[in-house]
């Protein structure tokens, strides 16, 4: 079990960067031989990414439901998703073809993915008593008051540190 870091941490991110969320929806989970292919893939994909830091995946994180996986991805940046996405070496642009051939629009699997770029500086992460997790596991796990007191400060929404609720560091 990941070690809990006591008190409040943030996110410490050198640039812009990008999160990637992605996901499928298993629509009719009778129709083994149309999802399982789809669920395999991406165990295949992150493989790869670890093995090549030089890709551009920072890091990330599974979520959702057996139903409906979601994963959670931050990367250096859109040209580096991009690149990754388009690289017929890499082990994403075939497993997109074979979904599209098997699929398509027959409504047996769904897939979904959002990216959203984020300026530096322009974001907020707290983590309060967990351990090294989401956009800090993927950058830098940094004692939130390095970077203010309040979320407010820290996504430079207001140019005052006052906090609604005094946290004991």
């Amino acid at each position: 079990m990941a070690k809990v870091q006591a008190g409040r941490f943030t996110a410490d991110v050198d640039g812009d960067f990008v999160v990637f969320l992605i996901g499928m929806r298993i629509n009719k989970p009778w129709k083994l031989h149309k999802w399982v292919p789809v669920a395999m893939a991406m165990p295949r994909m992150l493989r790869y990414l670890d093995n090549n830091p030089q890709e551009g995946l920072l890091g990330s994180r599974m979520g959702g439901s057996p139903r409906a996986p979601t994963l959670i991805q931050y990367w250096r940046s859109f040209d580096d998703l991009d690149r990754f996405a388009r690289n017929a070496g890499a082990p994403h642009l075939e497993p997109w073809r074979r979904y599209v051939r098997a699929i398509g629009s027959s409504g047996d699997v769904g897939i979904w993915h959002e990216t959203f770029r984020v300026r530096a500086g322009e974001y907020e992460a707290l983590y309060g008593n967990m351990p090294v997790f989401g956009l800090a596991a993927a950058t830098s796990h940094v004692p939130a008051n390095q970077k203010g007191r309040s979320a407010a400060f820290r996504i430079g929404a207001r140019s005052t540190d006052e906090v609604a609720v005094e946290y004991p560091d």
